[in-house]
């Protein structure tokens, strides 16, 4: 697993759709819910570790493109 794109084709393989209008807060929403999928056992522990750093890179990305729209707006 390598992009957002490919967390999002797992919770809906679970009928898990996130769009709250908000980047940022889509992320922190798909990785509550791709917790509760492993905490469930409902997806293995390699699945869940790298879907979990593809989140984070993507929150990290996320965060410092606003930061960057702020200074520059």
């Amino acid at each position: 697993m390598k992009t957002l794109y490919d967390v999002q084709q797992v919770l809906k393989k679970f009928g898990i759709f996130v769009y709250l209008g908000n980047r940022l807060f889509d992320i922190e929403l798909m990785e509550i819910e791709f917790r509760k999928l492993y905490e469930g056992r409902l997806i293995d522990e390699k699945l869940f570790r790298s879907g979990i750093l593809v989140l984070k890179r993507e929150h990290r990305l996320e965060e410092k493109r606003q930061r960057e729209d702020e200074t520059v707006g």
